[in-house]
């Protein structure tokens, strides 16, 4: 299909969506009932549910199954059915709790966000083992090179906003364990350098990298991508839940994550999803369901953990989520995921990846609690 037929389709299913209702079933047990529909389909076709096929798909402590995996911890946590907990455990075991093979790259690093879930509940020192070790390496290390996407040794820091996501919440989460306060020092050191290079303060809001700065996306507005800033969002929120009420490192992040909402709430499209250029002022832009999961699940967590007025925000999360609930297919395959990439990028009916279902399973955890507690 050429690019304009793909664009076309993208128009289409967001004209209707919008034909639809703004809300969808958000009590308790139809959120877990959308979440284990998607995680089976997922558990289901490990090896077929990349579309377009990865390479990258495969790759079982890489960062598009680690995210799936990631998500299946939200599942585990909220579900009377244990297979999901033994999906995490069994995969552990068969990856001997190690990380990805790359030392300083971040994608190789969200696994350590699993594993530190599974110690949480086993408390088994083989479980975070690989984790303390590789840790301990990069702050030994201390890489100092340029944050700079075009450096030589660019994926060495957390140069990219995906990185916000991947990286940190593992490193604030093994503080939290382990008690050991440089994990978290050093978290918060590469991420203010991170956000010093790549935060816009006009727009609050992430460049995916130093090479979007100055870009223009095709309506002449500043490039911000909608899955690039989803990944910040909900690491923020990730990292807010593993840090201590009493910490010093608290307001950053808190500050960051409320500047964020703000600005994430009013690019919200009608049909409750947000599309994959945040700044696109069409309305009839296509809508992509992997940013709009995270943001979903940013919200949702905002306002059950009190950091976000209810009566500002709840409608947002909810409205996310009956967007992702009408992009699931009756097999509970979960569809209009944009593929790899890394700026906004044409998406179809048929188009899913493992990372998109796992950042669903995340939003339905949040919107799950937050049903609960209404």
């Amino acid at each position: 299909m050429s690019a304009s037929g793909r664009w076309m389709g993208c128009l289409a299913f967001s004209s209707l969506l919008l034909s639809f209702p703004a809300m969808a079933e958000t009590s308790a047990p139809a959120i877990l009932a959308q979440m284990q529909h998607v995680a089976d389909w997922e558990l289901g076709h490990l090896d077929q549910a990349d579309n377009p096929p990865s390479a990258d798909a495969k790759l079982p402590r890489g960062w598009i199954r680690s995210t799936l995996y990631l998500g299946l911890t939200a599942l585990a946590e909220r579900s009377p059915d244990s297979k999901y907990a033994d999906a995490i455990f069994a995969h552990g075991e068969h990856e001997h709790w190690q990380l990805g093979p790359r030392q300083f790259h971040a994608d190789d690093q969200l696994i350590a966000q699993t594993w530190i879930w599974a110690y949480q509940r086993r408390h088994d020192p083989k479980m975070i083992a690989a984790t303390r070790q590789r840790f301990d390496a990069i702050i030994k290390a201390n890489p100092s090179g340029s944050l700079l996407m075009s450096a030589p040794e660019n994926c060495f820091r957390w140069c990219w906003s995906d990185a916000l996501f991947m990286a940190p919440p593992g490193w604030v989460a093994l503080d939290g364990v382990t008690h050991d306060p440089r994990y978290l020092a050093y978290a918060d050191k590469e991420y203010r350098a991170a956000t010093a290079l790549l935060f816009d303060p006009d727009q609050s809001l992430f460049y995916r990298d130093s090479t979007f700065k100055g870009r223009s996306g095709r309506d002449g507005r500043k490039l911000f991508w909608s899955r690039g800033d989803g990944w910040v969002y909900a690491g923020l929120a990730r990292i807010l839940a593993a840090l201590p009420s009493d910490s010093s490192s608290r307001p950053f992040y808190r500050d960051l994550f409320l500047r964020m909402t703000r600005k994430i709430a009013r690019l919200q499209k009608p049909d409750g999803c947000w599309p994959p250029a945040l700044l696109d002022p069409r309305a009839d832009t296509p809508s992509e369901t992997s940013g709009t999961a995270l943001f979903t699940f940013g919200l949702a967590w905002g306002v059950k953990n009190g950091l976000l007025p209810e009566a500002s925000y709840r409608a947002n999360a909810e409205q996310g989520w009956a967007c992702l609930t009408r992009a699931v297919d009756p097999d509970g395959k979960l569809g209009w995921v944009q593929s790899q990439n890394d700026q906004p990028d044409s998406v179809q009916k048929w188009d899913t990846q493992p990372f998109g279902a796992g950042a669903f399973l995340l939003a339905g955890g949040a919107l799950y609690d937050l049903a609960r507690y209404r």
